[in-house]
């Protein structure tokens, strides 16, 4: 095993941002941390690399313990944060330079891993361009290449889509995959179902600072079993049409967000007539309502009783 965190507890007064989690890293592996904002995801891969000291617990990478010897982690690390940390006033190639100097990187070498990354990122048409004149997608790949100069074994990624146009998004997760083609072992983090569905090998899910299942993407929608999802638009929200689907036998959950309602139902059931009637009876009017299978969105669903995005 890569990384092993067993115990692990971060407070900060009276919150507990990691409460007592479990959670193992594998060798080559892209493992997702899925959760909402505030979940913990963020205090959880910080106490994991190092960066901050549990309040408790330990974590080992490759059986060392890097609470005792942080350095071990330390040099075959890289970390993208959630929030860009570049020098606006300097280009590209210039941050990449400063921070590639950090790495104790220098001469032919620094300016052939600068090289190798902007071919990576596709940033060489203004490498020369300031920061501050980037898009928000541009300059969250030049914070990813920050990251990978010094060839880590391993990447930790916080949050690195959010804010970015769809271009730049797609162009980040292709290169993450071609990343993990190439051996290296990633920890991404996101409240994007989607982005996690796509890339992870395996997921942990989290939620007020615990982790709440996890499993590949198969074993996690298991959780839901065969059962059916039922998305439906309505007018307006009301309490009792909620609570009284939550009462009816053939549903296993029901939850809400915005203007939308999600039930999970028994497979094989016929359910679209209670539905209706149901509504009827609130004086609920049904927009639209779509059955389909589970999502991981449907799986945080099942274990809270509330979306994703709440």
């Amino acid at each position: 095993m890569l990384i092993q965190a067993k115990g692990i507890r971060k407070y900060y007064k009276k919150v507990r941002a990691v409460d007592g989690i479990d959670l193992e890293v594998r060798e080559g592996e892209i493992l997702g941390i899925l959760g909402p904002n505030g979940a913990g995801k963020s205090t959880a891969i910080s106490v994991i690399s190092s960066l901050i000291k549990p309040d408790g617990g330990e974590i080992l990478f490759k059986s060392v313990s890097i609470l005792k010897s942080p350095a071990t982690i330390r040099r075959v690390m890289g970390i993208v944060p959630q929030d860009v940390a570049l020098y606006p006033d300097l280009s590209a190639a210039e941050n990449l330079k400063f921070f590639g100097r950090l790495y104790d990187l220098r001469g032919d070498t620094l300016k052939a891993r600068i090289q190798e990354v902007l071919d990576l990122l596709g940033l060489n048409g203004r490498a020369k361009d300031m920061v501050k004149n980037y898009s928000g997608g541009m300059k969250r790949r030049v914070n990813i290449g920050a990251a990978l100069l010094h060839h880590p074994e391993i990447l930790i990624m916080d949050e690195p889509t959010v804010g970015i146009d769809p271009q730049s998004r797609s162009h980040i997760l292709d290169t993450v995959k071609e990343l993990n083609k190439k051996g290296m072992t990633i920890i991404y983090t996101s409240h994007y179902m989607e982005e996690v569905e796509q890339l992870c090998h395996r997921i942990y899910v989290m939620d007020h600072g615990k982790i709440i299942a996890s499993g590949t993407k198969e074993e996690l929608k298991d959780l839901v079993g065969g059962d059916d999802i039922v998305t439906m638009q309505v007018d307006r929200i009301e309490e009792q049409f909620i609570k009284d689907m939550k009462g009816n036998v053939k549903v296993k959950s029901a939850g809400q967000e915005g203007s939308s309602v999600t039930l999970v139902v028994k497979k094989d059931c016929d359910i679209l007539s209670d539905i209706f009637e149901t509504a009827q009876k609130n004086k609920v009017r049904l927009k639209s309502l779509d059955i389909k299978t589970p999502t991981l969105e449907d799986v945080f669903l099942h274990l809270t009783g509330r979306g994703l995005r709440d």
